[in-house]
């Protein structure tokens, strides 16, 4: 088993390395200019369009709601755990070029959305079907479903096999023993091994929950996520400026940290070069796996909203990035810089490094800052689950012409991955996950790049057209 694990993450560090990292950026870059910096230019009225319905727009969900479910799937244990990883391993510059990959990726995002709602088809179920398939398959040509299928097939297997499934609910079930019983007191043996009480009652809920709502489909999850997205945004935000503004004099120097240390500026003579290409390594790497922009994994949810106009769904979605990235992860960020936590315990991994960051800034005592995170982990990584459902059942749809007894079965498939998560071994799952989620990227940004003429036409003809 050590053996596959060392294959299964040379695998992912090949996948996961600087060529793919430069094509999503380059992308992003690429469709910026095209585009006239349309995400910069567009963004005051892309926030209005998320809030305001359009009216007569035909679809299953609102585009407030498919937007939800795009961000149930990219506002998770990225934002807490994958910051507070980057700024580890690339200091605290890494935050700064992970907001670059942010800013660029809101165009990619624009794309995403765009092409969605362009190309996307009506099922014999009524149902909405849109994403990177359709839009290569119809956008590309028929000659090019080939590379529509990878994508399909990449969609479905990092859904089950991790990043949906055992990964999420390992890390709620972790948080709520490690909360409830770190000493694990009362236990239980199963399946060869011991659990505590608080774990397994804990995966349980969590698969009854996550069943209810997968087997009521997008409608369903899209309504949980209207609920659910909003509400742990606000707390967790709320969390993160109340250690703000309690040590409101420490941010100049948190910032001034962040910029110096983008730029290599506080390593040591001849080593500046280096250090600013390992923050700009882990930044990039970690912006794009949290916000997913280029991923091609937005778009899917996106052509199920209720809209007449590509481009303005095109505007919703990659709010999406700017929300995940430039507000949760830049409170995360700095909340860490600012908390000297780092400094104090350098060996600190992955969600103990957020941990300690709200036990020192948050005004109340231990338990309750451990509580409010621990709630917040479990929010993020439920509303994963159900967000990669959704766009692994999309996936499916494709590869078997929308046929329910394929969904039925890959539901409970699904539902049943979610049950024997809290007892698995999540290390090579994880890595698993994170190639097939990679992979989904390539057949994504060359669909973007060959229809970017088809994006800046539409976007041109829209605001003519408006104005």
């Amino acid at each position: 088993m050590a053996e596959f694990e060392k294959i299964v993450n040379k695998i992912d560090d090949i996948v996961w390395g600087v060529p793919l990292i430069l094509l999503i950026l380059s992308c992003g870059i690429f469709l910026t200019i095209r585009l006239k910096g349309v995400q910069f230019r567009k963004l005051r009225l892309a926030l209005k369009y998320m809030i305001k319905e359009e009216e007569g727009g035909q679809g299953e969900v609102s585009s407030f709601g498919a937007l939800c479910t795009a961000l149930s799937a990219t506002i998770g244990t990225g934002n807490i755990v994958g910051v507070a990883t980057a700024i580890a391993a690339g200091g605290p510059g890494a935050l700064f070029w992970m907001e670059v990959a942010a800013l660029f990726g809101m165009a990619t995002k624009y794309s995403e959305g765009l092409l969605a709602v362009k190309y996307r088809v009506k099922d014999h179920n009524g149902k909405m079907l849109g994403g990177p398939f359709y839009y290569i398959e119809n956008g590309m040509g028929a000659k090019w479903k080939w590379l529509g299928k990878i994508f399909a097939a990449f969609g479905v297997l990092v859904g089950l096999l991790g990043i949906g499934t055992f990964t999420q609910i390992n890390s709620i079930t972790s948080a709520v023993n490690n909360f409830f019983d770190p000493q694990k007191t009362n236990t239980l043996n199963l399946f060869g091994n011991e659990y505590t009480v608080a774990q397994v009652i804990a995966g349980l809920v969590i698969t009854i929950m996550a069943a209810l709502i997968i087997i009521g489909g997008i409608k369903s999850i899209a309504k949980i996520s209207e609920i659910f997205i909003p509400f742990m945004v606000i707390i967790y935000v709320s969390c993160c400026l109340m250690i703000l503004f309690s040590n409101i004099t420490a941010v100049p120097a948190a910032i001034a940290e962040i910029i110096k240390g983008a730029f290599g500026a506080k390593a040591v003579a001849g080593g500046a070069l280096g250090a600013m290409i390992v923050a700009m390594q882990k930044g990039i790497a970690r912006g794009i796996f949290s916000n997913e922009a280029g991923l091609g994994s937005a778009p899917i949810a996106a052509a199920a909203a209720k809209t007449n106009e590509p481009v303005r769904q095109g505007l919703v979605t990659m709010t999406g990035t700017f929300i995940d990235t430039i507000v949760v992860c830049t409170m995360t960020g700095l909340t860490i810089i600012m908390s000297g936590c780092l400094t104090e315990n350098p060996d600190l991994e992955g969600v103990e490094i957020t941990n300690a960051a709200f036990c020192i800034g948050l005004p109340f005592p231990e338990k309750i800052s451990s509580f409010l995170l621990m709630l917040c982990l479990i929010f993020f990584a439920f509303t994963t689950i159900l967000g990669w459902n959704y766009y692994s059942e999309r996936c499916l749809s494709y590869l078997t012409n929308s046929s329910n007894k394929a969904t039925i079965i890959f539901r409970i498939l699904y539902i049943i991955a979610v049950f024997i998560g809290p007892y698995m071994t999540v290390a090579a799952v994880w890595g698993i996950a994170d190639i097939f989620n990679g992979l989904m990227a390539i057949p994504n940004i060359i669909a973007l790049i060959a229809l970017s003429g088809v994006v800046a036409k539409e976007t041109k003809n829209y605001f003519n057209r408006i104005q």
